[in-house]
């Protein structure tokens, strides 16, 4: 099954515009992941960490978002941001920020396009169709080690990294 989905590659700027737009994740993964949910029918949006991904030592994944918000608000270099013991890159984090309708809503994508542009100030990089089964199922088979926004980005006909 094919679902609507906008995404955006990381930067600082989309970062700090979803800290504004978005506020605090609602759930934070130990995979690195972040979760929102907004409006109705309710929308998901979710922060995809990087292939491979291993959290920094030391640090809850609840912290982790608003260390690096923090950071960047602070001009803090996204190449070299303080995690506890380490620092890390923001693209050694997080790929990209993946929005969709949650709980089976169906949506089209020139819909979704117009309902996430009204809630984040920053339209998406690619809005199209994609089979969120086949790319969890690549995610899960290879434990981790694939980039879903990759695996989006392809079926959405984006360049991938």
């Amino acid at each position: 099954m094919q679902t609507a989905a906008a995404l955006w590659r990381i930067s600082p700027e989309l970062v700090l515009t979803m800290d504004a737009d978005l506020g605090v994740p609602v759930d934070s993964y130990v995979n690195g992941s972040q979760t929102w949910f907004t409006g109705e029918p309710v929308l998901e949006w979710r922060l995809h960490p990087v292939k491979g991904y291993s959290p920094p030592p030391g640090l809850s994944p609840y912290d982790l978002w608003e260390i690096v918000v923090g950071s960047l608000e602070r001009g803090a270099d996204p190449a070299a941001i303080p995690l506890g013991s380490e620092t890390r890159a923001l693209t050694d984090l997080w790929d990209g920020l993946e929005c969709f309708p949650a709980y089976g809503d169906e949506l089209e994508p020139a819909t979704l396009a117009d309902r996430v542009r009204e809630v984040l100030a920053r339209a998406p990089d690619a809005c199209g169709l994609v089979d969120h089964e086949a790319v969890g199922n690549e995610w899960e088979q290879t434990q981790g080690a694939v980039s879903i926004v990759d695996l989006l980005a392809s079926q959405l006909g984006m360049t991938t990294t």
